[in-house]
């Protein structure tokens, strides 16, 4: 067996263990993380005994249950570099900059909103969530509910995304907004000292 190989081998030996005291920390059952992820009991617990190999599939899945990064249960070493590099990704127009890594749990992005093109009343959605909105540059039109009002930079809302809601640029030039979303209806924390 190679060096290499066998670095492998402990890695993954220390899985198990390392699954097994995440879920006691968090109070959770093996039932419970199993409608959770959709993962057996039994490979749950095989899993956590050392008997059976972890698959990046399961550890993508307990990852995203605990919401954790992979790294964390594989337990990778720290790269010393704290540094996101994220990849910016467009949606209808839109360009999204995630802020966090983790997978699950609240997650952050700098948005950059072109402005609107279509003079079409917009559709109010709902879905699963929290957010919370901060205007880093121009004009944000946010539909909530019955409200429609403009946020200037330096404005913040937050909502449950249960209401209907839809928001967009108000301007004429690119809109940059800093945005939280817990896609489970998470609420926000926002701690400030007073001023003094």
């Amino acid at each position: 067996m190679s060096e290499d190989d066998q670095g492998l081998g402990e890695v993954l030996h220390a899985v198990g263990p390392r699954l097994r005291a995440l879920r006691k920390q968090r109070n959770a059952t093996l039932t419970g993380l199993s409608e959770t992820t959709g993962i057996s009991v039994s490979t749950l617990s095989r899993l956590e005994a050392g008997q059976r190999k972890p698959t990046l599939e399961l550890l993508l899945a307990l990852a995203r249950a605990y919401q954790v990064p992979l790294d964390e249960l594989v337990g990778a070493p720290p790269t010393g570099d704290p540094r996101l590099h994220p990849k910016p990704f467009v949606r209808s127009g839109r360009t999204y900059l995630p802020l966090t890594r983790r997978p699950g749990g609240l997650r952050a992005y700098k948005m950059i909103l072109p402005p609107e093109r279509s003079a079409e009343p917009p559709d109010q959605r709902v879905h699963e969530g929290y957010e919370w909105m901060y205007v880093l540059s121009g004009q944000l039109r946010l539909m909530l509910g019955e409200h429609d009002v403009i946020l200037r930079p330096g404005e913040v809302a937050e909502f449950d995304t249960h209401v209907p809601h839809w928001f967009g640029n108000a301007g004429t030039e690119p809109c940059e907004v800093l945005a939280l979303f817990g896609p489970q209806g998470e609420r926000f924390h926002v701690r400030a000292r007073p001023a003094s």
